[in-house]
C-alpha cells in the first residue's frame, strides 16, 4: 500500500459489504476500533440511510432505506494499520478505490448526502408534485384503476382529494398522495 500517499489525510472513504449486512458491518467494525485503539485514525462509521413513506397492507407506513445497499461509509485517516482494521472485518469486501488503494469520497458528494439523509429525518411536509387541475389515475385502494381530477392538496397530511366520475357525476374522494398516479 502507498501509504505515503494517503498518510494524514482524514477522509470518508466507502467499503463494499455484503448485501444486507451493513449494519452489522457497522457494529462489528465499531466494537474493533474500539478494541484495538484505532479512535485516533477512525473516527465515524455510517450506513446512509433515508425515511420514505410507503403504503402496506392499506396503511402508511414510514420506512427507513438504505441510500447505498452494500456500502457503509467511513470517516478515517488511512495509513496500514488504520486500513487493516477496515478490510479485515468480517463480511467487509474491500474499499471502493483502485487495487487496494481506497479512493477518497468527493467532500461536496458526502455533504450532500448528509444534507439529504438529515432532511429525510425531519419529516415535516410531504414531497407531492401535484396540483390542483391535474388528471390523475389511482393505483392503490376501492378506487383503484380509475381516472380523476385533482380538486385540493393537503401537503401538511400527505392527502389529495379527486374528483373521481361515478354513476355520472363527479364524487369526490380523499386519498394518500402515494395512492395516486400523474397521468
Amino acid at each position: 500500500m502507498a501509504k505515503q500517499e494517503l498518510k494524514g489525510e482524514r477522509n470518508w472513504y466507502s467499503i463494499h459489504t455484503y448485501a444486507g449486512y451493513e449494519n452489522a458491518v457497522m457494529r462489528n467494525l465499531k466494537q474493533r476500533i474500539d478494541s484495538l485503539g484505532m479512535n485516533d485514525k477512525i473516527f465515524s462509521v455510517v450506513v446512509p440511510t433515508e425515511k420514505k413513506i410507503k403504503i402496506k397492507a392499506g396503511k402508511r407506513v414510514e420506512v427507513e432505506e438504505k441510500v447505498y445497499p452494500g456500502y457503509v461509509l467511513v470517516d478515517m485517516v488511512v495509513d496500514d494499520n488504520s486500513w487493516y482494521v477496515v478490510r479485515n472485518t468480517p463480511r467487509v469486501t474491500g474499499f471502493v478505490g483502485a487495487g487496494v488503494n481506497p479512493v477518497p469520497l468527493n467532500k461536496d458528494e458526502v455533504k450532500d448526502l448528509f444534507g439529504r439523509m438529515e432532511k429525510s429525518n425531519e419529516g415535516g411536509k410531504h414531497q407531492m408534485d401535484i396540483e390542483e387541475g391535474e388528471i390523475v389515475r389511482i393505483a392503490d385502494g376501492p378506487f383503484k384503476d380509475l381516472e380523476g381530477k385533482v380538486n385540493a392538496v393537503d401537503s401538511e397530511r400527505g392527502k389529495v382529494k379527486v374528483l373521481v366520475s361515478m354513476f355520472g357525476r363527479e364524487t369526490p374522494v380523499e386519498l394518500d398522495f402515494l395512492q395516486i398516479k400523474k397521468l
